[in-house]
């Protein structure tokens, strides 16, 4: 298979950037879209061209670093699926595609097709954890929890904090982000203690890192490589309201 890709280029995040063309060419359909950054890198190299600068680590769709928005959609057309799980079958032969980085003011462009996430680290910095004694782990089942709660915290623990939700969102909002890493505290007994101070320090770095807010719009959980569900956004909601009455 043979494409056309419109790469995003940029020095820096001072640099203004610009959008440039190559061919890749004689791909395996079975080729995910970072191995097709990996050949035109070669080619570029051969070359002596500088090549294209991209996020990527484990490439199993667990780290959360290969996001894209690949022709308009975060993490490209596939779903439930990261950029490094996207396969080249989805795409037609002679097909152009368009890469370019997340689009966030809280996420910038540090060169090529990587952002800075770290404004997602500091929100989990901020309250993103639970208070515990050191020393040996406690028996599993010495603190029982219901199988619902324990299924629905497992889903928002799924979160890889990717960005996606970010990107995906008009607004640039995070908040599927934060109230993934809330629900999922919230809903098991070892996350109750802290639940009121946890949620509203996340808000208020969130809010710090310029983040917008939800207004409905849905485009976060359509385009999650997890799947998770904007239920936990209203779940986030109550928390807050809980959390600023009591």
């Amino acid at each position: 298979m043979d494409f056309k890709l419109k790469i995003w280029r940029q020095k820096n995040r001072d640099d203004r950037g610009r959008f440039v063309d190559y061919e890749v060419k004689n791909v395996a359909p079975d080729a995910s879209f970072l191995e097709v950054l990996d050949i035109l890198n070669v080619d570029l190299v051969k070359e002596g061209k500088e090549p294209v600068a991209f996020d990527h680590d484990c490439r199993e769709g667990i780290c959360g670093s290969c996001g894209l928005v690949i022709n308009g959609r975060s993490h490209g057309p596939g779903r439930g699926i990261a950029t490094c799980e996207l396969r080249m079958r989805g795409f037609k032969d002679g097909e152009t595609i368009v890469a370019e980085p997340w689009r966030s003011k809280s996420f910038p462009i540090l060169k090529d097709l990587i952002v800075d996430r770290t404004a997602l680290d500091r929100i989990i910095a901020a309250g993103g954890y639970i208070s515990s004694k050191t020393g040996a782990v406690p028996e599993a089942n010495s603190i029982q929890v219901p199988k619902p709660a324990a299924e629905e915290a497992m889903d928002a623990a799924s979160c890889i904090g990717c960005g996606a939700c970010v990107a995906a969102c008009p607004n640039s909002s995070a908040m599927l982000f934060v109230a993934a890493k809330v629900s999922h505290l919230a809903l098991l007994p070892q996350g109750k203690v802290e639940r009121k101070e946890r949620v509203l320090k996340m808000v208020e770095q969130m809010d710090k890192e310029g983040f917008g807010n939800c207004s409905n719009n849905y485009a976060c959980e359509s385009e999650c490589p997890k799947k998770i569900s904007v239920t936990h956004i209203a779940r986030l909601n109550r928390e807050f309201i809980l959390a600023e009455i009591s």
